[in-house]
């Protein structure tokens, strides 16, 4: 989630080498804590950040790994990025560099003390130097199961001797993937539309406790209750919670922009406004509709690409492609032949009883839209049906 513009520091993983294989006697000192790092203003760091800190004082050992790190300059990145492909890989850098990024940014962090065992702790270290190894940090990022944040749960989960327990959230099951991404969206209303616009059904089915972790502060509100169960003790999994960065968020910019509904509600207005003039000079605005389709086609075809070819998850059923289809690009020369000749286009009456349809259905389709494809929809609507007004008059 969190884009270091810094090299990687390997100095400092050379120093965790002699850590690792100490004895559990010399561990008192060693502290491992789960940082939480609070949201960004870009897009890919609207959720916030999660990463594991290692402090060895004897050694002069201070050190984060991250599993955030990833690189626009990847070739064919976008592309990649689509067909969800794209790899990150798990950093160690300097805390104090760390910190100072995220205060310079101003986005605080919260440290939360690990209650780990010598040997436990040990068994931590030694799995992130493992990992850490050229050929093992790289792995496949999936946004919803594989990030930034499960990764340090999982290697903290699997460093413990024993089963670590969640607190019991009465919610657990009511909430969806689409819900999270919402609440991290707030006040980023074109980030939400985007992103609804990509995931589809999946994206609305209830989640369990596990998977909302992979926001890293539903990660950190879990730890905070954890205990770790043994085979004979029972402790708690944090044992010191506090804000060792404190900074002031930047200006948020974004409410000065138009929304996407009011987007969507202006395009609409003008559209009607349009057609209303169309049809009464009985004729067709086709660079109107070569506009609208077009724009809609385009759309359609990521879509459909994100729901044949990507390995996203929550992308493959969507409905939206019931409005924004590839159809209304492949068409448009037709839909522009009809337009301009005053010829009734069977795809426009096609098209109309589809967008009826899904207007009609909005309330009832088992996936949340957001409310800005419904003057969108509206906008192809009139449209299609003025072709039909249009060709009828002219009988």
């Amino acid at each position: 989630m969190k884009r270091f513009f810094s090299c990687i520091i390997l100095s400092f993983f050379l120093l965790l080498l002699p850590a690792g294989q100490a004895s559990a006697n010399n561990n008192d000192s060693i502290r491992l804590s789960l940082l939480t790092c609070a949201p960004g203003e870009e897009i890919y760091s609207l959720f916030g950040h999660t990463a594991i800190r290692y402090e060895n004082p004897s050694q002069g050992i201070d050190v984060v790994f991250n599993y955030g790190l990833f690189s626009f300059n990847t070739p064919n990145f976008i592309f990649r990025f689509s067909l969800g492909e794209t790899d990150y890989q798990l950093g160690a850098t300097d805390y104090e560099r760390f910190a100072a990024e995220y205060a310079f940014f101003g986005r605080s962090v919260w440290q939360q003390t690990l209650n780990l065992t010598d040997e436990e702790k040990t068994e931590l270290i030694r799995l992130l130097q493992e990992n850490y190894r050229p050929e093992n940090r790289v792995y496949r990022y999936n946004f919803f199961y594989d990030n930034c944040a499960t990764r340090p749960r999982d290697k903290i989960e699997e460093s413990i001797a024993g089963k670590v327990i969640y607190p019991a959230e009465p919610q657990d099951g009511s909430h969806t993937f689409r819900d999270i991404v919402h609440q991290y969206c707030k006040g980023h209303p074109w980030a939400r539309f985007g992103i609804d616009l990509c995931i589809g059904s999946e994206a609305d089915q209830p989640i369990t406790q596990r998977q909302m972790m992979f926001a890293p502060f539903y990660l950190m509100d879990a730890f905070d209750g954890a205990q770790i169960k043994g085979d004979s003790i029972q402790r708690p999994l944090i044992t010191a919670n506090e804000l060792v960065v404190d900074a002031t968020p930047e200006p948020d910019e974004s409410s000065r922009m138009p929304t996407p509904l009011q987007c969507s509600l202006l395009l609409f207005i003008l559209t009607a406004a349009a057609t209303i003039y169309g049809i009464r000079r009985r004729t067709g605005l086709w660079g109107i509709d070569l506009f609208l389709f077009g724009m809609a086609g385009i759309v359609g075809c990521v879509l459909a690409f994100l729901a044949l070819f990507s390995q996203h998850p929550a992308v493959s059923s969507n409905f939206l492609l019931l409005v924004f289809h590839p159809g209304q690009l492949f068409f448009l020369p037709y839909i522009i032949y009809c337009v301009r000749k005053g010829k009734k286009c069977w795809y426009l009456t096609l098209n109309l009883m589809v967008l009826t349809l899904f207007i009609v259905l909005f309330p009832v389709i088992p996936q949340r839209f957001d409310f800005a494809v419904v003057p969108l929809a509206l906008v192809l609507l009139i449209r299609s049906a003025s072709n039909l007004i249009v060709t009828s008059k002219k009988k």
